[in-house]
């Protein structure tokens, strides 16, 4: 009974480890024999993994045996399923056929992964976290994703134009936070796919529907709802560290947290201030053009110097070169 208090190690191919871990996830039983009288059932599987003499590199080959995989017993992972170094997957997870995971990924309980899905290295699956489906077409994830408790993605489209066999797919970037409750839906034929691009935060109970087309560095507030086909940009240029607001993009203001939270100081903060405040909030727009203001900032002594307010005057600039849209809407509001 001794031996059964400790982890079940296999070798399954050359400097290429699994272990089998104890029911208290992440964490393998030591060899140490403190309770010995207690009994643990334990399950042993044969996985594939990256073949250790093909595409490895060998800082992995070195590595691998500092950095094994715990998989609890309770889990369904198919033969078939492909497992990178270092994935940590605990109790009653489901790994598909077809599914793929990349190193240093983590399944939290309860979380499960079906059909023709590959998953980049170091995501991370929260409890009853559901990715991928058994349907014809792919969904593919990026690196450093986490998908919070009981997301869904990558499943089924809801368009009742979806024809039951046909090809459908879904692709998501890297370094996105998809939080709880959130339903992400596969394309709903196979000339379009779903896609989610890098750095974007979608806050919990969203829904992005068949064929959407979302960009980078987007936050997606609670409970938004994009039906199919939406492709999330602006008719015309945003000037650069502003934000917008409503369904035709208008002005409103800097995004000052945004600034702060990238470093930029507060003479420069202030100084985007002013010039924004010349250019858009002026105390009689009928005085001056705006091309006036624009200049008036740019020979502005002080103004002038700052490297972030020449940055977002160029960025004004070039929204109105030739072919170019201009900018979105503002309004003008009093600067006194």
């Amino acid at each position: 009974m001794a031996a059964a208090t400790n982890s079940i190690l296999l070798k399954l191919k050359p400097k290429i480890k699994i272990k089998i871990c104890n029911p208290l996830f992440g964490y393998p039983r030591s060899n140490s024999s403190a309770s010995p009288s207690i009994p643990h059932l334990f399950s042993t599987t044969t996985l594939p993994y990256a073949d250790a003499d093909s595409d490895c590199s060998s800082e992995i080959k070195a590595t691998a045996d500092a950095n094994p995989n715990f998989i609890h017993p309770s889990t369904d992972v198919h033969p078939n399923a492909i497992i990178g170094h270092g994935v940590s997957v605990g109790p009653f997870c489901t790994i598909g056929s077809s599914v793929k995971l990349g190193n240093g990924c983590r399944l939290y309980p309860g979380s499960h992964v079906f059909g023709n899905t590959e998953i980049g290295d170091h995501c991370l699956l929260m409890p009853g976290a559901v990715v991928g489906d058994h349907l014809p077409g792919r969904t593919v994830l990026g690196c450093n994703n986490v998908i919070g408790h009981h997301a869904v993605i990558g499943v089924k489209c809801q368009d009742l134009k979806y024809k039951p066999g046909d090809e459908c797919f879904l692709h998501i970037g890297d370094n996105n936070e998809i939080r709880e409750h959130t339903s992400i839906h596969r394309s709903s034929k196979s000339s379009d796919k779903t896609v989610i691009g890098d750095n974007n935060l979608i806050m919990g109970s969203c829904h992005i529907a068949h064929d959407c087309n979302i960009g980078n560095n987007n936050i997606f507030a609670n409970n938004t709802l994009l039906a199919g086909h939406v492709v999330v940009e602006v008719s015309q240029d945003v000037p650069k560290y502003t934000m917008v607001v409503g369904e035709r993009a208008e002005l409103r203001g800097l995004n000052l947290e945004g600034l702060r939270r990238n470093g930029f100081t507060a003479t420069e903060i202030k100084s985007l201030r002013t010039a924004y405040r010349n250019i858009f909030m002026p105390v009689d727009s009928n005085s001056t053009s705006f091309e006036e203001r624009i200049t008036k900032v740019e020979e502005d002594k002080e103004l002038g110097k700052i490297t972030a307010v020449c940055t977002m005057i160029q960025s004004l600039r070039d929204s109105f070169a030739q072919n170019r849209r201009g900018i979105c809407k503002f309004r003008y509001f009093s600067g006194s």
